[in-house]
């Protein structure tokens, strides 16, 4: 039977003849190399090309990534190899490899080397790792050898294919080939390895317009595909699908299945011919290179093969034919955690008749449903022993147990304990089956028809686009996906069972089946059927597929492509609280709340708070933080100041302190500034409220906190002139201290020169001689006298003890006055001033 893949176009790039395609194995990108001397790098996800080489005026042949370097080694037919790192574009190395046209390059999946094979009839290996030097020289064909490629399952082993019209296999240790495979009736253009299972194949492509499959272990021929009519110039198995690809200049590619040989597809793009086929493990997207450009198609779905029974735990997954278990209930001893990858022992059950393009679970979990090739086989889910069989595009099960096979378009059939009961009377077309509460039948881009299991009576049609459809365990709710939106509907058991009852036989069945919820435009990889309102769980870093949901353990699994399988926890009294809010039915949440453990109090606190309600937000909170959050949010003062007293934070603190200053309440403000150190904004505050206490206290608390910039400032308004001069003093801020004094404190002086000019003196004693000290050089200061006696004059108003409300500043009066006039008026001389007070230390 047909394996029905689904193959899609990706990307079209028209462009000069393509001779070679190479997909990177991470990123989206695609090489092209082209016969007019360039290579190109696409992004088939962007649609976007992202860099073109300069390579040569010649044409590049062959083109590879070798992404381990982030490079891309190119061959020529200007003889040379050239290798470029494809993120700077700089060219690495150059060096001539052959001696006529190079024909293609390989690179080895583990070691340094790349393999080169040309017009010369040689080939050769190459390690980068040695600065490029010859390793091996192949010596043996007797005309131009086309393609090299290492076998995937002993990578010491390669093959060559010739115009001489062989291929021989060779080990990287000799330079003698293995063997020689002979049987094409001219030149072989192109060869592959088969990379899954355990079939030791070869295939090849030739002028002869056949491709063969050789067995390399028995040297034989398998088998001669003779379906394309002009010379085959690419082959390929597809590392993943059970399918090969060839290419010819008769413009086709053909898409045969790898086990029955059966020609499958056939695609032809109205490029010319075909020059190249590149496949990538791990991904269903093809590269495919053309006479007029390149192209990126997509065969099936990367979706995993996998199925998981929800009450034991355990999931059986299919790679290719090879089918295994896991079990995640023994791997969640420790606990599991959101998102992380679960480790898991892997159980081999057994390789499957046909190639799984779909694995599901009964309700019970006793058995599974393979489908694939047309064809379903059902296995007891233990023992993976054969239970029943038959022809079916897919099978789909009931709630209860029973099954439905889509054998057509218009062949469905229920089942009961493995035996056929019903065939449903179709009057249309039928391109997909869901199960569920109800058999629903999809008819195209159309319409879904829902039909009785019991009866297989026809029960309602609803027009809509339909990519799924999914229903929720208490089969209330049914959700129809299409590829934008998604459709919930309430269904009424009830009205059904009249309907079945009265033997309703309208044309769209009947109406009060379902009844319309709600539209949600998102759109749904894979699902299932848990709640009653649409909420976002959990943000992926990647694509996930659904597996299911274990109540017991409340977590819900989801495995990616490569079959990794991580879980989330979702508890159920979660979403169904959730749902009661959005719904504004507080009375059930209320009744709902007692069943949900304290640690998911933040979370549902954060929704209800996305929801707008802030107030029950703070009271469901538990969370400090969190809480404080949300009492400054609601301008809650007095709430938020007991928060922060219980789990104190300096940031709390300054964050609720420059909250009630705005509220004006000051005397709150300075002791939460108090409490968090903040001593700029103390300084603001202190300083517009004329508060003289509390900045000589903040005075103290600063410099001892080592703000000495505050601490100073606080000085200087309250007037504690040296008190600021032994603050710079003591920071080692000498050159300042001496201005200041200059400036305020002329007394001071002489003391700090001094002082300045022992530290320089360690530094530049030049320097230090010529800082002149107005005692000794009065010459050089004029009215420095003036000076002293305006000091002593001014400071009994600044040092007069005020009010803790009074003027921080000194007195405004004072501003006015001109103290040098005073001074030279007074006819005073420094003589008859007392002794200056003692210096700063």
């Amino acid at each position: 039977m047909p394996l029905r893949l689904n193959i899609r176009r990706k990307l079209t790039s028209r462009s000069d003849r393509v001779k070679s395609v190479d997909l990177h194995p991470d990123e989206p990108w695609m090489l092209c190399s082209l016969y007019n001397g360039t290579v190109h790098m696409w992004n088939w996800q962007s649609q976007t090309l992202l860099k073109t080489f300069e390579v040569t005026e010649l044409p590049v042949r062959s083109s590879k990534f070798i992404a381990r370097k982030q490079w891309i080694v190119t061959g020529a037919d200007d003889l040379n190899v050239r290798v470029f790192n494809y993120n700077t574009m700089e060219k690495i190395k150059t060096f001539e490899a052959h001696s006529d046209y190079l024909r293609h390059v390989a690179v080895h999946p583990l070691l340094p080397y790349v393999v080169t094979c040309s017009d010369d009839m040689t080939i050769k290996i190459w390690d980068w790792e040695k600065n490029w030097d010859c390793k091996q020289v192949y010596e043996g064909h007797s005309h131009y050898v086309m393609q090299v490629v290492f076998n995937p399952k002993d990578p010491n082993t390669f093959a060559s294919a010739s115009l001489d019209r062989t291929i021989k296999v060779w080990g990287l240790n000799s330079a003698q080939p293995h063997f020689t495979l002979e049987g094409h009736e001219k030149g072989v253009n192109c060869i592959d390895y088969f990379a899954g299972g355990d079939k030791p194949f070869l295939i090849s492509g030739a002028d002869d317009s056949t491709v063969k499959i050789w067995d390399y272990q028995s040297r034989n021929c398998v088998q001669t595909l003779t379906d394309h009519t002009q010379n085959v110039s690419c082959v390929a198995f597809h590392p993943d699908l059970p399918v090969i690809i060839t290419g010819s200049e008769d413009g086709a590619v053909r898409i045969f299945h790898s086990g029955t040989f059966s020609l499958e597809n056939t695609l032809n793009y109205g490029m010319e011919r075909v020059w190249s086929i590149a496949c990538r493990k791990g991904s269903n997207r093809v590269g495919l290179g053309y006479d007029e450009g390149s192209a990126i198609i997509k065969m099936g779905k990367e979706q995993p093969v996998a199925s998981m029974d929800q009450s034991s735990g355990k999931i059986i997954w299919a790679k290719h034919n090879e089918v295994q278990m896991v079990n995640v209930k023994g791997a969640g001893a420790d606990g599991f955690v959101d998102g992380e990858r679960i480790p898991l022992q892997v159980k081999e059950l057994g390789n499957c008749e046909v190639y799984p393009q779909s694995l599901r679970h009964d309700p019970k979990g006793r058995v599974a449903v393979v489908c694939g090739d047309g064809s379903y086989i059902m296995y007891t889910a233990l023992a993976w022993r054969t239970k029943s069989y038959g022809n079916a595009l897919e099978v789909v099960w009931s709630p209860q147990g029973d099954y439905a096979t889509r054998e057509g378009p218009t062949k469905v059939k229920l089942f009961r304990d493995f035996k056929e009961r019903h065939t449903l009377a179709l009057d249309f077309n039928v391109d997909a089956i869901f199960g569920g509460a109800m058999l629903a039948c999809r008819s195209g881009q159309e319409f879904v028809f829902f039909y009785d299991w019991e009866t297989g009576a026809p029960v309602r049609r609803i027009d809509a686009t339909v990519k799924n459809v999914f229903w929720n365990d208490s089969a209330l709710l049914c959700c129809i996906a299409s590829d934008t939106a998604l459709f919930v509907l309430q269904y009424d058991k009830e009205a059904v069972a009249l309907y079945l009852e009265q033997a309703g036989n309208e044309d769209d069945g009947c109406e009060a089946a379902f009844e319309p919820l709600y539209e949600v435009g998102e759109r749904v990889s894979t699902g299932g059927g848990m709640g009653g309102e649409v909420q976002t769980l959990h943000h992926l870093d990647r694509r996930m597929y659904l597996l299911g949901y274990m109540p017991k353990d409340n977590r819900l699994f989801l495995v990616d492509k490569e079959f990794n399988v991580v879980s989330y926890e979702v508890l159920l009294s979660v979403l169904e609280y959730k749902t009661c809010v959005v719904r504004r039915d507080m009375a059930t949440a209320a009744s709902i709340l007692p069943a949900i453990p304290p640690e998911h109090r933040n979370k549902i606190a954060r929704f209800l708070e996305a929801q707008g309600m802030k107030e029950e937000a703070l009271a469901m909170a538990s969370d400090a933080d969190y809480k404080f959050e949300l009492a400054v949010q609601l301008g809650k003062l007095d709430h938020a100041y007991k928060i922060v007293l219980e789990a104190p934070s300096a940031t709390k603190w300054k964050q609720l302190g420059d909250l009630v200053v705005a509220h004006a309440d000051f005397d709150l403000a300075i002791e939460c500034l108090s409490r968090a150190r903040d001593h700029p904004a103390l300084l603001l505050l202190y300083s517009c409220q004329g508060n003289r206490e509390g900045m000589k206290q903040l005075a103290e608390e600063a410099a001892a906190d080592g703000k000495t910039n505050v601490a100073f400032v606080c000085r200087l308004l309250l007037g504690e002139l040296p008190a600021c001069l032994a603050l710079l003093h003591d920071t080692a801020r000498v050159p300042e201290a001496a201005f200041l004094a200059r400036t305020y404190l002329p007394s001071q002086v002489t003391e700090m020169v001094r002082v300045w000019r022992e530290e320089l003196a360690t530094l530049n004693a030049r320097a230090a001689e010529s800082l002149a000290d107005p005692a000794a050089y009065p010459n050089l200061f004029p009215d420095f006298d003036l000076a002293l006696l305006a000091e002593h004059a001014a400071t009994p108003s600044r040092t007069a003890h005020r009010g803790a409300e009074g003027d921080v500043g000194g007195g405004g009066g004072a501003l006015g006055e001109d103290l040098i006039a005073a001074a030279r008026a007074s006819g005073l001389s420094p003589a008859d001033l007392p002794p200056p007070p003692a210096p700063a230390p």
